[in-house]
């Protein structure tokens, strides 16, 4: 069941019209009444569980969506995680909001899980799911399955924020539609297609004989080859996001392996595999929270990262956390592997030194 959602989810990247099914699956999984996606770059666009569309849709046209006090919330939380409105406000601080007094709890709903996604490329992405009043909050548990997903919901919801939640027509209309460097690939690595952003790409993206994809940074190239082979083993555990690395060591791009599942085929043809690559730039402040977001962190691999960011040493990270330093070393190695990086030195240059671009 999980396996086939999260093909689900990324068959969503590129056929845009399946969301609200995929949004309906995550509410049943959590006892909710629907689902919400919404995607802001330049303008609004959204989808929803049939169940809450009516609702959501006078939530926008009313003007209910720029008053709401969730999305500013969600979005200023540097951890990767689902939140409930018991993480920003006391019960007595939600019955007297004017959106819950007077919007949500009339139309029979009052309780969210929901999550922020401030992207590399300038996308703002929330996802959401709703329940109703009578059920009471949203369970940790609850919480805990929403938070496995969110990496997938994520990678997929960046292909279709970028295609404004609308269907292509082609492989080349939705390469060409990104507006960032994107290939599609075959199991081997193969490219089949690449957009004009990929190709300008020369000093980090090569093409082999046989136009085999030949990254300049070889730590990346594995870690795509161990990708495209973990697609197939482990669809739901794959490492799906990584840096690659210009001749200097710095980070460059961050790529994004994204599986093309499903009826996405009929978009993609035979590809197995949609390379995205958002950029990195040095010349605007620091952006650590997208990257702890793009590299699929836990929230305590997040804390861990911030710090080793901030210069605070390990015994001090596992005083502050309340954990042993054994635990510290633990999850700090998982954020290295997670970041590709070696060394803890390289892993606080990547996080302190690098802001994302907006493309």
């Amino acid at each position: 069941m999980q396996s086939d959602l999260i093909d689900r989810i990324y068959e969503c990247a590129v056929v845009p019209e399946l969301w609200p099914s995929v949004l309906d699956d995550l509410a049943r999984m959590t006892d909710c009444r629907g689902g919400l996606l919404f995607s802001a770059r330049k303008a609004l666009c959204w989808t929803a569980s049939d169940s809450v569309r009516d609702v959501f849709e006078d939530y926008v046209n009313d003007g209910w969506f720029m008053r709401c006090p969730r999305r500013p919330c969600l979005m200023s939380q540097a951890a990767p995680a689902f939140f409930v409105e018991q993480d920003f406000w006391s019960e007595e601080e939600i019955g007297a909001d004017p959106i819950y007094r007077d919007f949500f709890r009339p139309r029979g709903l009052g309780w969210s899980a929901g999550t922020g996604l401030q992207l590399p490329t300038g996308d703002s992405i929330v996802f959401s799911v709703e329940r109703t009043l009578e059920r009471g909050p949203v369970e940790p548990d609850h919480v805990s399955a929403l938070n496995a997903l969110r990496p997938h919901l994520a990678r997929s919801a960046l292909v279709s924020a970028r295609l404004s939640l609308q269907r292509a027509q082609g492989a080349r209309e939705a390469l060409d539609a990104l507006r960032l460097p994107a290939l599609l690939l075959d199991e081997t690595g193969r490219v089949i297609e690449a957009n004009a952003w990929a190709a300008d790409q020369t000093e980090q993206v090569k093409f082999g004989a046989g136009q085999r994809l030949a990254l300049a940074d070889k730590a990346a190239q594995d870690l795509l080859s161990a990708g495209l082979k973990a697609i197939h083993a482990e669809p739901g555990d794959s490492r799906s996001s990584y840096p690659l690395r210009d001749s200097l060591g710095r980070p460059a791009l961050v790529l994004h392996l994204i599986p093309v599942r499903r009826s996405a085929h009929d978009i993609f043809g035979q590809s197995f595999a949609l390379l995205l690559m958002t950029p990195v730039s040095r010349d605007r402040a620091p952006a650590a929270d997208l990257l702890r977001s793009l590299f699929d962190l836990t929230p305590a691999e997040a804390r861990i990262a911030q710090g080793v960011a901030r210069g605070q040493g390990l015994e001090d990270l596992a005083e502050a956390g309340g954990v042993s330093l054994n635990t510290v070393r633990n999850q700090l190695r998982r954020v290295l592997e997670k970041t590709g990086c070696a060394r803890q030195a390289e892993l606080a240059a990547l996080l302190a030194g690098v802001a994302l671009g907006t493309a």
